[in-house]
Parts: C-alpha cells; structure tokens; sequence
C-alpha cells in the first residue's frame, strides 16, 4: 500500500473513531458524575440518549448535504461541531454544576457525530478505487471496532485525573482529525450541487424501488448485530462487576475482548474479501448464524468457559458481517446518492446500539436464558432475511460483473485440423 493511501486511511478512520467515543467512553464515569452533578443514575443515562437520538436524526440530513455539497464540506464542520459540544459539556460542572448545559452540549456533540462516520463511509467509496475500496471500508471498521474496544479504558482511566475531563479530550481528539482530512483528502467534485431536495429524494425513492429489498436486507444485518454486540456488553459490564468483583480499567480490559475479536476479524475480512465479492452475501448469513448460534449455547448451557467462548464467537461473527454490509451499502449507488444511502444505513446502525441495552435488559428481567435466546432467535431471524432479500449482483452491479469477467480465463481458439 502507498504511503499517502496509508495516510488518506489514517485520516478516514479517525473519523469512526472518534464518533464510537462519544458514547463508549462516558459510561465508566458514571458514578462519578452522578456524585458531583447530584442526578439519578437515569439522568446519567441521557447523556447517552441526548447523544445518540440527534446522531440518527441528523444522519440522513448530513447524507443529503454530503451528496449536495461534498463529504469534506460536511465532515470538518461537523468535527468541529462534536468538538465544540465536548466543550460545552466539559465546563458545564464548572458552572454551577449545570445539568442542562451538559445535556445541551451532547446534543450539539451527537449532531456533529451525525456527519462523521456514515459521511466518512460514502467518501471512502469516492475516492478508493473498486479493488481498493472493500480493504479500506475493513480498515474503517477495525477504527470503529477499536474505538469501541479503548473507550471503556480509556474512559476508566481519564476518570483518574477528573471524570469531565472526558469531554475536553474529545475536542482534544477532533482537531488533529479536522487538520488530516483538511489536507490529505482531495474527493471528486460533488454533482449535485443544483440538486433540489425533492428531486433529490424522488432519486433515493428510485433507488429503494429498485433495490429496496436487497438495502433492507443489509441494514438490518448491520443493525442486528450491532444491536445484540452492544445488548451483551451492557450485560456483559454488569456481571463482571458483580459476578467477577472486576471494576475500573480491568474492567474495561474485560469487555474489550469481544470488541477486539470483531475488529480483528473486521480487518481481516475487509482484505479477504476485496478479491471475493461473490461470497458477500455468504459472510454475512455465515456471521449472524454464528453470532444466533453462540449466544444461544449461552443461554442453553452454563459455565464461565462456555459464556467466554460465546462472546468471543459473536465477537467473530460480527466482524465477518460488517465489511461485507459496508461493501454492498456503498456499492449499490452512484456518487451522486451515496451519501444518503450510506447514512441511512448509519442511522440504522445507531438505532441498533440504541436499542441493544434496554432490549437486553427488559428481557433480562424475564430470564438469563431468555435475554440469550431471545437474542439468538432474533439474529436467526435476521439471517433468514438476509438469504431472502439480499441481491449481491443487484448491489455491485458493474463492480460484481467486472470481477466475474477478470476471473474468466481467456478463450483460446482452436488449433487448425
């Protein structure tokens, strides 16, 4: 790999990652903000609420300026926007202890966090060419999958110094991003500069009508398995304390292995399948069954080797389900669209972090089995419709028909009789 594509990537996948701290980071802290803010462990809560809800609203938003306007002209403002939320924030406890400037500044943070990581997605399809772009879009989410792995240490181990010093070093965070996309990023020339939004919109709606069926298919996939990633780890968080007495940064080591796991596996599978297009489709049934399959053995049998072995296998099913999804969401539109399809299936995935914890948790109250029964059938069920809907010829289109006839061997013609 060239070292300016090197560095393109570096710059890229900052983006990911610093949109995955926004939440991660902040939940080790907890108690200590609960403590100096005087607020109930439900008003610690929305700090990750008021964070995630504008992020999935904004999305579809920022995709449409994105398309209109170019990915850059979106993503530095709305990194500048996530670091001046964390400002924001950041002196809140300073001033009176102020509860709502805290909520007001995650507000402002989760719409800067809307024009990140989906946006940075679409530009990775723009500027990385088809025999590139599945190795970049791998590498995009091991950043994701890292941050999610340093956010719960990194979190535990800030709160050492001051818990809101958290908040500081989330502009901290921002700004070198901001400098590398400014500079290193040169993306096409956006064409759709005179596009009005219904016209706009009537192309998104052609595209759905076409292929709708195989985007769902997809979007629920990543939604998915993110949702029960993300509903495990809560679970996961709890009993590690309460079952295991691990707290702190040991803690946060804890749930990093899963997380781990996936981006490892993300990184790997993002190479792999840069030659294999036509085994899209076939990663990610093989992925959610695998993540169906070892959440349910946790809940049909018990035993601290067992529950390991689980999460580090739904770990490595989610991993093979991410880059392929990515691939096929970013493949499917011209330049002109991407970025809104793209950020459609952003919103997608922050609803499925949004809803993994408490849906985790309401069918917890039920049962252990339950909550991982319940979440294996719901992955199963996911699989079924990714056999059923997703089209990975419909979705590549000419980039699957290019790999098909570069893998055809050249025909010889008969010697003379």
């Amino acid at each position: 790999m060239k070292k300016d594509t090197v560095w393109k990537l570096v710059a890229l996948s900052g983006v990911p990652l610093i949109m995955v701290l926004g939440n991660s980071m902040l939940i080790p802290v907890f108690p200590q903000m609960q403590k100096a803010m005087s607020i109930t462990k439900m008003q610690a809560g929305l700090t990750i609420t008021l964070f995630s809800l504008p992020a999935a609203i904004s999305i579809p938003i920022m995709g449409f300026l994105a398309d209109k306007f170019g990915r850059k002209p979106i993503i530095i403002p709305a990194l500048i926007l996530y670091a001046i939320g964390g400002l924001i924030s950041g002196f809140a406890p300073l001033v009176g202890k102020s509860y709502p400037l805290l909520l007001a500044g995650r507000v402002i943070q989760g719409v800067g966090a809307g024009g990140t990581g989906p946006i940075a997605m679409a530009l990775v399809g723009d500027i990385f060419t088809s025999s590139e772009r599945t190795k970049a879009l791998g590498t995009l989410e091991a950043a994701n999958g890292m941050g999610k792995v340093a956010s719960p240490i990194l979190g535990a181990a800030i709160a050492l110094i001051i818990w809101y010093a958290i908040f500081f070093v989330y502009a901290v965070l921002a700004i070198p991003i901001v400098v590398l996309i400014w500079f290193l990023i040169k993306e096409p020339t956006p064409k759709n500069q005179n596009q009005a939004l219904p016209n706009y919109t009537s192309k998104i709606k052609g595209i759905f009508q076409e292929k709708g069926k195989a985007l769902i298919g997809t979007y629920l996939a990543g939604s998915v398995v993110l949702l029960v990633l993300f509903g495990i780890l809560s679970y996961l968080s709890d009993i590690l304390e309460k079952d295991f007495n691990l707290a702190g940064v040991v803690k946060g080591l804890a749930l990093a292995v899963p997380v781990l796991v996936m981006s490892t596996t993300s990184y790997f599978t993002g190479r792999y399948l840069v030659k294999q297009l036509q085994k899209m489709k076939s990663f990610i049934i093989f992925g959610l069954i695998t993540v169906a399959f070892s959440i349910s053995i946790i809940g049909l049998l018990k035993g601290n080797l067992i529950f390991f072995l689980g999460i580090v296998a739904m770990g490595l099913g989610t991993g093979l389900v991410l880059p392929a999804v990515n691939t096929l969401v970013t493949s499917s539109v011209r330049v002109e669209e991407r970025g809104g399809i793209t950020s459609l299936y952003g919103s997608a995935r922050f609803i499925g972090v949004a809803i993994g914890p408490p849906a985790f948790d309401l069918m917890l109250r039920l049962s252990r089995s339950t909550m991982f029964l319940g979440g294996g059938a719901l992955t199963a069920v996911a699989a079924l419709i990714a056999f059923w809907l997703i089209n990975e010829q419909l979705l590549l289109g000419k980039l699957a028909q290019n790999k098909k006839t570069a893998k055809k061997p050249p025909k010889v013609s008969p010697e003379p009789t």
